[in-house]
């Protein structure tokens, strides 16, 4: 094997985004470690017979599997160029009927597994004197809606942790970059795992009538287009390769403004009224 084929390290990789991206850069000559929680033989990545694809487990949740996936790509490939830091899911409901558990659910597999992924493979990176860190991010991490807290919590935190990685790692010769989809993106399990997490509880017979209202604003915001996962796998595709220094790309259709209206804004009222109005 050519000594200049480039490795990327993907986590996620069974489905959506992550299955797009290890499907693409295998596909242009990359060796790819594809990890994922429970590797069995139903998916699609396991079964490929290829030596530049390597599956791997790794659970975001369990520290323990987190340096054994990253040592077995470096003793397979001999180096890894690029982690893709994409394993995620969010969850949605009202911030009172979400229990404390679930909320440390969503940060140790949105931040806190995402850090320590960062962490055991920096190393290896400051030894080969370069490399790069690719986040998965989300819309959510610019702007937050009704009913998810949660996720858009856990997404400004990576948003805000991914800028401050990024001037630290470029005394490292390490890039820091941020993709992230917005508007929704096909082809994924996200969109089950976030409906089928809503938090409710009975007792906050309050909150019924906003909850209608907000629910039938989300079906008709959820009717716009949406981006597919492998448009997503090549903008991280470009991410991994421009040799730039940009810190952000986002992907995904502006059709209701959220974007323009948080970065086009003359003042935070202005932006603020933008983004009630959906749910007025």
């Amino acid at each position: 094997m050519a000594a200049t084929t480039k490795t990327i390290f993907i986590t996620g990789s069974s489905s959506g985004i992550g299955l797009a991206s290890a499907k693409l850069f295998h596909s242009v000559g990359w060796n790819v470690v594809a990890t994922m929680r429970t590797p069995t033989p139903e998916y699609e990545l396991v079964k490929m017979d290829d030596p530049r694809m390597f599956v791997q487990p790794l659970d975001l949740q369990d520290f323990a599997s987190i340096k054994p996936a990253v040592d077995a790509g470096i003793t397979k490939f001999g180096r890894i160029d690029v982690l893709l830091n994409n394993a995620g899911y969010g969850q949605s409901g009202l911030f009172e009927a979400i229990p404390r558990d679930k909320v440390q659910e969503q940060f140790d597999v949105n931040l806190f597994g995402l850090m320590d992924v960062t962490r055991a493979i920096l190393p290896h990176f400051r030894a080969n004197n370069g490399g790069g860190v690719i986040n998965v991010s989300s819309g959510a991490g610019l702007w937050s809606l009704p009913m998810t807290s949660m996720y858009s919590a856990s997404k400004f935190a990576l948003e805000g942790y991914t800028e401050a990685l990024s001037y630290e790692l470029a005394s490292q010769n390490i890039f820091v970059k941020s993709v992230i989809p917005h508007g929704g993106v096909t082809a994924t399990q996200f969109g089950t795992r976030f409906g089928a997490s809503a938090a409710s509880d009975s007792a906050l017979t309050s909150y019924v009538p906003f909850v209608q209202k907000t629910s039938e604003s989300f079906r008709k915001m959820v009717a716009g287009a949406a981006v597919s996962s492998a448009d997503v796998a090549e903008t991280i595709r470009k991410a991994a390769t421009d040799g730039t220094d940009q810190l952000r790309y986002f992907i995904g259709d502006d059709a209701r403004g959220f974007l323009k209206a948080r970065y086009e804004s003359n003042s935070d009222e202005q932006y603020m009224e933008h983004m009630r109005s959906y749910f007025k």
